[in-house]
């Protein structure tokens, strides 16, 4: 029997409430009421926030997790929190005063992304790794386990790239690029589902690529390694799909504001920049938090993710041709370079959020977003029309 305290407008009641509601059959899960919710409390108290409680006595596990949201008590885990995505999501959640294990390859690196967390509020652990080694990940999450008391949410976000025509790429460096990005995931997946299901509760969000949905041209490594997230991800979601309390999430974004582009193997023969439109790392790593209130399957991030998704299930073949010639012209530079392993075996020199490419902001992205869903909508009127005269024009 559900337990529910706040004040709000539900569109079910239609009508507004200010009492407790009980044996409310109609909810079908704490996340609905909590999105439903902080929307009304955020208009009415904007800076107050979240100032509400929900008890369930089916499912106290979730009831454990809202509390600890409620009191920014998460236990995160993070891997490739030296940088990017990894770092700017670390600092979001010690902003809140949350308790944070943090893992790279550079322990100085860690342990300086700790202090700013520490800084801000949180409470920060590090420990250094290479997210390959299984036993090593098995072992992290161990110590994760026994610092923090519990792990709440895992992000499992390490990741390196490769770039270059597939058959002047290294069948070498493709195998350890995916050993990273594929097995590395696994491995933290694994790790982070046995400590869920022990608590009955647990958020698990894997960080997966535009590319990942779309496909890139001169990227064929790094792309299957995040459409192989994407299938592993899907399948962790059916596979869990009983399991109320155990959300497993994605976030794809399009190119971010990170070093990635610096610190990635180059076999292209010309620099590698940033592809515009760029996502700035802070609104990726906004993302990656809300999802832990308002748990999605999946999140796509940047105007440009929705746009190359609409276009490409429209027109597979004009996007392909379009797409050929946006990332020769627009994702690298005239200055040549020379082959370069990049930080598939070694980490990279840059260590910072951002990559310098200037990424959009959230505010930025939504009114981009805004504008490709109009268009999307244009572009699906204008092929289904097409498509209805040319049938009754057949049948004529």
């Amino acid at each position: 029997m559900w337990n529910f305290y706040t004040v709000g407008y539900h569109p079910t009641l239609k009508a507004p409430f200010t009492q407790q509601l009980t044996d409310i059959k109609y909810l079908n899960s704490v996340p609905h009421i909590l999105q439903f919710q902080a929307r009304t409390i955020r208009k009415s108290d904007p800076g107050n926030g979240l100032k509400f409680m929900v008890q369930n006595s089916k499912h106290p596990e979730q009831n454990q997790i809202l509390a600890n949201m409620e009191n920014n008590n998460l236990s995160v885990v993070i891997t490739g929190a030296s940088s990017g995505i990894g770092r700017a999501t670390a600092m979001e959640f010690a902003r809140m005063g949350n308790k944070l294990t943090l893992t790279a390859r550079r322990l100085e690196v860690l342990e300086e992304v700790a202090e700013e967390c520490r800084r801000v509020g949180g409470e920060a652990y590090t420990y250094a790794m290479d997210i390959t080694n299984e036993n090593q990940v098995y072992e992290f999450a161990r110590y994760a386990n026994e610092k923090m008391g519990s792990i709440d949410v895992w992000v499992n976000n390490a990741a390196v790239a490769m770039m270059g025509p597939f058959d002047e790429t290294p069948m070498d460096n493709i195998k350890r690029l995916m050993d990273v990005n594929v097995l590395g995931y696994m491995y933290g997946a694994r790790a982070a589902l046995s400590y869920f299901r022990n608590q009955g509760r647990g958020t698990l969000i894997n960080l997966s690529s535009l590319a990942g949905t779309t496909g890139q041209p001169f990227s064929i490594a790094y792309t299957t390694s995040k459409a192989a997230i994407r299938g592993m991800t899907l399948c962790l979601q059916q596979e869990m799909a009983q399991e109320k309390d155990i959300n497993i999430c994605l976030v794809s974004p399009a190119t971010v504001d990170t070093p990635l582009f610096h610190n990635a193997a180059n076999y292209m023969g010309r620099e590698i920049k940033a592809m515009e439109p760029v996502v700035d790392a802070q609104s990726v790593a906004e993302e990656i938090v809300s999802l832990v209130r308002h748990p999605k399957p999946e999140v796509l991030v940047g105007g440009m993710a929705l746009t190359s998704t609409l276009m490409q299930h429209i027109s597979p073949d004009g996007f392909a041709r379009m797409y050929n010639k946006q990332v020769q012209s627009n994702h690298f530079s005239q200055d040549m370079s020379m082959p370069d392993p990049g930080n598939l075996y070694e980490p990279g020199e840059i260590s910072s959020v951002d990559g310098g490419w200037h990424g959009e902001t959230s505010r930025a992205i939504k009114a981009r977003a805004r504008i490709t869903f109009l268009f999307g909508l244009l572009v699906a009127g204008v092929v289904a029309g097409t498509a209805t005269l040319l049938l009754s024009g057949g049948k004529k």
